[in-house]
């Protein structure tokens, strides 16, 4: 029973259609050139390396209550429900169990929503 109750926490009322998740290597300058302030640029959010393609939502363009991540491995950030640009970070094992489960509910909620394009290489 709980497998079943986990697989549908966080989704979607309606599931898009995601690709395959990628394993391509990204690099932090290129993800940084990802924030939304360049239409030449998808916008991407990463969280512990994953990097999500959340260029269909408005919360993380330029305007957006959540562009704050954009552009970032914002796991840390995401992790202690923060939008102060200094948890905006990837730093994220230090972490109490509490947030990294936090950060672990975060992960999987954008993975029922938006495609992985690839991983931070560091």
């Amino acid at each position: 029973m709980a497998a079943a109750t986990q697989s549908k926490a966080f989704a979607p009322k309606e599931a898009p259609k995601l690709n395959p998740p990628k394993s391509t290597p990204i690099s932090l300058s290129h993800l940084a050139k990802c924030d939304g302030n360049s239409p030449s640029y998808p916008i991407y959010v990463a969280i512990m390396g994953a990097v999500f393609d959340v260029s269909g939502n408005t919360a993380y363009a330029p305007e957006g209550a959540y562009h704050i991540f954009a552009g970032k491995d914002a796991s840390r950030g995401l992790a202690l429900s923060s939008l102060k640009i200094e948890d905006c970070r990837p730093e994220w094992e230090d972490l109490a169990d509490k947030e990294k489960q936090v950060l672990n509910d975060w992960f999987t909620f954008f993975s029922k929503r938006y495609n992985i394009v690839g991983q931070v290489r560091r």
